[in-house]
């Protein structure tokens, strides 16, 4: 079934996706700094927002994504313990773009030039605490799973209950 919106809550660290059958809940995980829109706060950005690209499409879950490019490997325990600091991009990207004008997009606040995405989150990493740095974390499985169901221009509402 084709997705017609998601509804990210902070509070809950949820991510609802309604689509034309009824709705999924998938765990997330959004800003160890909380809520707020500024550039280089590492807040998750409130509001209504659409997917402005989807990035990865026909990757494998675990491809890992530097400056929203593939970088040949596919995420590992090994990697990992490798580069325990790196902030893993993994599965797909869903590049979001503010919908309001002076709270998301726009000047200091503009959700895509602070380069906020849903996206893959190793194993390893919590779903249901806010650990990100500004993006809301999905598992590799569910965020390739979203993709495969969705277009750009799906809506994204980003909220605090």
């Amino acid at each position: 079934m084709a997705i017609e919106s998601i509804e990210i809550n902070l509070q809950t660290q949820n991510c609802r996706v309604f689509k034309t059958d009824g709705f999924n809940d998938y765990p997330c995980s959004t800003a160890f700094n909380g809520p707020g829109e500024q550039e280089g706060s590492g807040c998750t950005p409130r509001g209504g927002h659409r997917v402005r690209a989807i990035i990865g499409r026909g990757e494998p879950e675990n491809t890992i994504f530097v400056g929203r490019r593939s970088t040949g490997e596919l995420w590992t325990q090994e990697l990992h313990e490798k580069y325990p600091d790196r902030d893993w991009i993994l599965g797909r990207i869903l590049w979001l773009c503010g919908n309001e004008r002076g709270v998301n997009r726009g000047g200091r606040v503009d959700s895509q030039r602070r380069y906020i995405y849903l996206h893959g989150a190793p194993p390893v990493e919590p779903m249901g605490v806010p650990m990100s740095h500004g993006c809301i974390r999905l598992r590799p499985t569910d965020v390739c799973e979203l993709a495969d169901q969705m277009t750009p221009g799906t809506l994204v509402s980003i909220s605090e209950s």
